[in-house]
């Protein structure tokens, strides 16, 4: 039987995903609705045929499967579901996104169990999605509770945006730093992750689910994750003006969802602790995702082996 074209998409297509819903819930923030359900649609469609895929090579070809969930990559699976799950969330539709939270709270374990046996030194920046993925679930429970109301339910975020925090520092002892200089785009996780992580945190601190100290240890644990974050950002940034990248590699969409996920950290930050810069910056920063986003779409339409047979993985 033929393969659909999605199929020979590598796992890293997960970042597409990712990077499209975080650009939708940053667009819905800031009161573009339309234009938020657009990307929201996109987003919800490649999830769809990605998961799809994903369930087929399980069931129809295990060790393709096999060899490509013990790479860093294989975790987009758990980082798109958890993205587009908040997206939905947001919309209101809590059953769904309570789905998607079951999904990836099932997925989580076994991809990160899978992807850190197989670790070694000087990897790419998608090793950093150990630390996205387990982000993306406090992000999603963190959603849900304050939604359903679940006080349980945020002390679930709250050791998931813990761990998250100690598996960026596991990641970073095994990160290429060279990366920084020489990346395909993946690099730009290495600020993604320190981006969600911020947002996780602002989730918990706009909770008022805690007082006294903990709730200043969240705050101030947060204030500091987004310093690093925009510090990343801005390095990045620099490296990049100064070795530009420009030939299109599917990577690219792991760097837009940094830049996305920074935009709706630094707003959602300001909106927990009430800090009207920080709302303005993500404002002018979802600007810079969006056209971000919309390069690489077009870099990816006028690609002529994006959808080529048996491309490396």
């Amino acid at each position: 039987m033929a393969q659909g074209w999605w199929q020979e998409w590598p796992p890293a297509a997960g970042a597409f995903v990712m990077a499209t819903g975080i650009v939708s819930i940053g667009l819905h923030l800031t009161g573009y609705e339309v234009l938020s359900w657009i990307w929201l649609t996109i987003a919800a469609l490649v999830w769809t045929l990605l998961a799809i895929d994903f369930v087929t090579r399980f069931v129809r070809d295990r060790p393709r499967w096999a060899s490509e969930a013990d790479t860093p990559p294989a975790l987009t699976a758990v980082a798109a579901t958890t993205v587009l799950g908040t997206r939905i969330s947001l919309l209101g539709w809590q059953a769904v996104a309570a789905l998607l939270l079951v999904v990836a709270a099932v997925e989580w374990p076994v991809l990160l169990t899978t992807v850190l046996r197989h670790w070694h030194r000087r990897m790419p920046g998608a090793v950093f999605l150990v630390c996205v993925s387990t982000q993306g679930v406090a992000v999603l429970s963190a959603t849900l509770a304050t939604a359903l109301g679940l006080g349980w339910l945020l002390y679930v975020a709250l050791v998931f945006f813990t761990v998250g925090l100690c598996l960026y520092l596991a990641a970073f002892a095994y990160f290429d730093v060279g990366q920084v200089w020489t990346g395909a785009g993946d690099h730009w996780v290495a600020t993604g992750a320190l981006a969600i992580s911020a947002l996780a945190g602002a989730k918990l601190v706009a909770a008022h689910q805690w007082t006294g100290v903990t709730q200043d240890v969240l705050r101030v644990t947060t204030l500091i994750v987004l310093g690093l974050n925009l510090f990343g950002y801005t390095v990045l940034l620099l490296a990049e003006a100064v070795r530009p990248r420009r030939q299109y590699d599917i990577r690219r969409w792991a760097t837009v969802f940094p830049l996305g996920m920074t935009s709706v950290a630094a707003f959602s930050t300001g909106a927990a602790i009430d800090a009207a810069g920080l709302r303005l910056l993500g404002r002018l920063l979802l600007v810079i995702a969006v056209g971000a986003w919309l390069l690489t779409l077009v870099a990816l339409i006028t690609d002529r082996t994006t959808f080529a047979p048996n491309r490396a993985r």
